[in-house]
């Protein structure tokens, strides 16, 4: 990354400095608009939208921007962007139709506002920086295939845990290893959580309760891995990953894995409980070559087979602009998939459900997500997570058990789930769409 300093030093020296738009203003959005204002030179954050727009005010004010433009058409928007004014609006639209925007950061955290938001922007052909592991995780693959057609970059994000893994992974292959494991580094895993039991943490740090929640009971770091391993070609070795338990330090664990098993496998994603350095990431990996074994002995990474690299935390927001920037100024996207789905998150009965009810949303009171290899997914017709909201169910479910579409019925009328169908479609074996056609 260290040439992307650089080159927004070069824009800022210019006076042409890349133009971002930021929609979604709660805590994570506040803490990017901090950063972009305040710390990035050659970047500016030209608008914000929120669906409260008092959120989206709140953000700059923060920042210390005073002067703030409500704005409520594309018109309006661009003439701002034009005088180098800061512009708010609830119209989500306008900040990806408006000329004179480089990029969006899109941080909503929601599966269906946050499709139509992508596929608007890749639309009128701006860059995308998701911090949306919840859409790219149910629908991400079809998206990119939209992206990649429109010439437009479509990235996860610096900063968030998948981004710092792809980094490390990237790393590892460049200087000659072959990944094996891709893992998350977690402090707590259980899948009964929900906001009830969250909600003293989540107001000691100014967050939402089911967002709190969504870390604590799996669901987000099985998103936050199903992304990684749709952008790597990994899998993972069981429903809902492994998840040792381990309070020694990662590097520890190289003996606690099959290698024979990974290199089968094409390489797995994981996560742990508990190790050090936590809260960060890892990639465990091979090297075939005698000679550089032995270097890699006398560098202190051991005897192998499997060598240990880790980074140590994950700084989210103050990243973030980092990903616009590998984006505008280079076309580098952070990550991405890689084409068909590898791992899904599947939707899973937290307590026992009934016939009649309504699901509620990612990080509340009835399911929590699991990652599954995409062809059982597809094998077994298993709920996405990404989808679970709004579905009623048409039986009744017990605890722990996974849901399939024959369980449900959809809300009508939803993007998510066309997209979620055009995915399937588009990815699926000759064979499949033989016998649909």
């Amino acid at each position: 990354m260290i040439i992307i300093d650089r080159a927004l030093q070069a824009r800022a020296a210019a006076g042409n400095p890349v133009r971002v738009g930021m929609i979604g203003a709660g805590f994570m959005g506040r803490g990017i608009a901090n950063q972009i204002i305040n710390s990035v030179p050659g970047m500016e954050l030209v608008a914000i939208s929120n669906r409260s727009i008092d959120l989206a005010q709140r953000a700059y004010t923060e920042a210390g921007i005073e002067e703030i433009h409500v704005v409520n058409s594309v018109g309006a928007l661009e003439t701002a962007i034009a005088h180098g004014q800061y512009a708010i609006t609830e119209d989500a639209k306008l900040i990806c139709q408006a000329e004179g925007i480089d990029a969006i950061i899109e941080v909503t955290g929601a599966v269906e506002f946050g499709a139509h938001i992508v596929m608007e922007a890749i639309a009128h052909r701006k860059h995308i920086i998701m911090m949306n592991a919840e859409l790219d995780g149910t629908v991400g693959s079809i998206i990119k295939v939209y992206a990649d057609k429109a010439g437009v970059i479509l990235s996860a994000c610096d900063g968030d845990q998948p981004g710092v893994e792809m980094n490390l992974y990237r790393f590892v292959k460049s200087i000659g290893l072959t990944p094996l494991l891709c893992g998350n580094i977690k402090g707590l895993q259980d899948p009964y959580r929900n906001p009830t039991t969250q909600e003293g943490f989540a107001k000691r740090w100014g967050q939402k309760a089911h967002m709190v929640t969504s870390f604590a009971d799996g669901t987000k770091i099985s998103f936050e891995q199903a992304i990684v391993a749709n952008a790597t070609g990994m899998k993972v070795a069981k429903r809902g990953m492994l998840g040792y338990d381990y309070t020694g330090h990662v590097d520890e664990m190289t003996n606690m894995y099959d290698v024979e098993q990974l290199k089968e496998l094409g390489g797995i994603v994981d996560y742990v409980v508990g190790a050090k350095p936590g809260p960060g990431v890892f990639v465990f990996a091979t090297h075939d070559d005698p000679k550089q074994q032995h270097y890699l002995n006398l560098y202190k990474l051991g005897e192998g087979p499997l060598y240990s690299f880790y980074t140590p935390y994950h700084l989210c927001h103050f990243e973030v602009p980092l990903s616009v920037a590998r984006a505008v100024l280079f076309q580098d996207a952070v990550m991405s998939p890689l084409g068909e789905p590898i791992v899904d998150v599947v939707a899973t009965a937290k307590i026992d459900l009934k016939a009649g009810e309504t699901l509620d949303g990612i990080g509340y009171y009835m399911t929590y997500g699991q990652c599954e290899n995409s062809p059982i997914v597809q094998q077994q017709n298993l709920l996405p997570m990404g989808l679970a909201e709004g579905c009623r169910l048409k039986r009744d479910i017990p605890k722990d058990q996974v849901l399939t579409y024959d369980d449900v019925e959809l809300p009508e009328g939803r993007l998510c789930d066309q997209l979620r169908a055009e995915q399937n479609k588009y990815f699926a074996p000759e064979k499949v769409l033989a016998t649909v056609s």
